[in-house]
């Protein structure tokens, strides 16, 4: 309610001063038709939502049914199984509870859904740090690609480095194998080249065995470089090396 007022005084205090009410409103983030919802009484009036009588869903369950779910979970026939199993064995019986998402809420409220088995707990897995570059040599990403051949069957390995901020390619090399001795190498001159300083640039890239290799992750460590990888199953976090690639692979000429 406070903010509310004080949002709304200094709005109609810009207004006086001779700005648009819509513009005095964008600026502290909100909308006039929000500034005229909390004038409708004349005066501002408080946030009603977290006050107002909500209905009760007509499909929730009750009690009764939540304890017959606990009750049913806890039997010596179903103790040992997961929802997704015990909700078809008693509708071949022609016996219905609840869904299988109900069953598996209450449950979790009741803190009584844990992992079992021999199969590793899944891992929760944190938000990916964001890298952003204001000036060269801040991020560089860098990957290997196929390079088609004349020769069916034949290929070559294609190793680019790019600076993320002026899209330069700062290293890059064609082998016919792939190997992180090789990518070692490449990143070792390419730093030189472009005279990096140590503790000062990050190097991106996918999860591939060259990437992770212990050759070139000794290299990264001696040359200052910290590392930086994609999320494992995704296919985009390395996008500027791999639009850069397309290019090369749509564009040979």
């Amino acid at each position: 309610m406070v903010e509310r007022v004080k949002h709304a005084d200094w709005i109609a205090q810009a207004v006086l001063a001779g700005a648009r009410q819509e513009e005095a409103c964008k600026t502290i983030g909100l909308t006039a038709r929000t500034l005229q919802r909390w004038q409708q009484t004349g005066e501002i009036v408080e946030d009603k939502r977290p006050s107002s009588l909500r209905p009760v869903p007509l499909n929730r369950l009750s009690n009764g049914e939540e304890l017959a779910i606990v009750e049913v979970c806890n039997e010596k026939e179903f103790a040992s199984l997961p929802p997704s199993q015990i909700v078809p064995m008693l509708a071949d019986r022609g016996e219905y509870i609840a869904s299988e998402s109900s069953f598996y809420r209450i449950l979790h409220k009741l803190n009584m859904v844990h992992h079992r088995g021999r199969t590793n707990e899944r891992q929760k897995r944190s938000k990916p740090r964001c890298l952003v570059a204001s000036k060269a040599n801040e991020v560089w990403s860098w990957d290997i690609s196929y390079m088609a051949t004349r020769v069916i069957g034949q290929h070559y390995y294609l190793y680019m480095i790019e600076d993320i901020f002026s899209r330069k390619i700062v290293g890059w090399e064609v082998h016919e194998n792939e190997t992180g001795e090789l990518a070692a190498e490449l990143l070792q001159r390419a730093a030189l080249s472009e005279k990096c300083d140590k503790d000062s640039l990050v190097l991106h890239s996918d999860n591939g065995a060259p990437m992770k290799s212990m050759t070139m992750q000794a290299k990264m460590c001696d040359l200052g470089m910290a590392g930086s990888r994609s999320r494992p199953s995704v296919s985009n976090d390395n996008p500027y090396s791999e639009s850069l690639f397309r290019t090369v692979k749509y564009n040979p000429k």
